[in-house]
């Protein structure tokens, strides 16, 4: 599961527990949910860090929960499901009406490296913990939105390459080098330290939310346009 606590300007939301934080439908339910109310509840200077407890940050979607299905076809419609609901979840992060933090305290794999990646910074620990996509080492090809996600967040064409054609299993600071992470820290508390210290800087800004999602969604036409989020004009209020 997940909690949410608001401290001054930031809200802290925790996939909580030692597990994988597997994504399946009772979680990113959960994480939806959060995320709707940290936009109901947002003020100027509101700032998002997301992180994890335990060993994992979220090893994609819950593969075990698909299986559990007790048949092939089974199984795939259950996986097709996450796919489809979990889209909807980057969408809430991507308009959201503030900056965005994770702070990854561990392995961020598949559907959770991109959970990571719908966030505006990213802070990862140097010594352990690793980024991988897997899909072409499961046999799987990857949902539109992930691939425009991976193409608005990357500029690199090898970045790109060496995460999805080479499934490499990336470090903190390789993926730094390869512009998937912002900063790199030597323990999961200084991730997070670090990830309020980016938090309080930027909160103290006091941007307007609605034209701080608006243009992060100017930045990101492709993946917009898979997401169904549309531009929208938002002028000063005094001219």
């Amino acid at each position: 599961m997940c909690t949410l606590e608001k401290r001054g300007n930031i809200f802290y939301l925790t996939l909580t527990g030692d597990d994988e934080h597997r994504l399946n439908p009772t979680l990113i339910g959960s994480v939806r949910s959060a995320v709707a109310e940290v936009k109901a509840q947002a003020t100027k200077g509101s700032v998002l860090i997301t992180s994890a407890q335990g060993k994992f940050f979220s090893n994609g979607f819950d593969l075990r929960y698909a299986q559990a299905a007790g048949s092939v076809q089974g199984a795939k419609d259950r996986l097709l499901n996450m796919v489809e609901i979990f889209k909807p979840l980057v969408a809430d992060l991507i308009s959201l009406p503030m900056p965005t933090i994770a702070a990854i305290t561990g392995h961020a794999a598949a559907a959770g490296l991109m959970l990571a990646m719908s966030h505006d910074y990213i802070t990862m620990r140097s010594d352990k913990g690793v980024l991988y996509m897997s899909e072409l080492d499961i046999g799987m090809t990857l949902p539109d939105y992930f691939t425009a996600l991976l193409r608005s967040k990357l500029g690199s064409t090898s970045a790109r390459r060496g995460l999805l054609l080479r499934t490499l299993k990336v470090k903190g600071e390789e993926a730094v080098e390869m512009g998937i992470v912002d900063s790199v820290h030597g323990s999961g508390e200084e991730v997070v330290e670090a990830a309020v210290r980016l938090a309080e800087e930027l909160g103290k800004k006091k941007w307007e939310g609605k034209v701080y999602a608006e243009i992060r969604k100017a930045l990101y036409p492709e993946l917009c346009g898979i997401l169904g989020l549309k531009d929208a004009q938002v002028l000063p209020s005094r001219l």
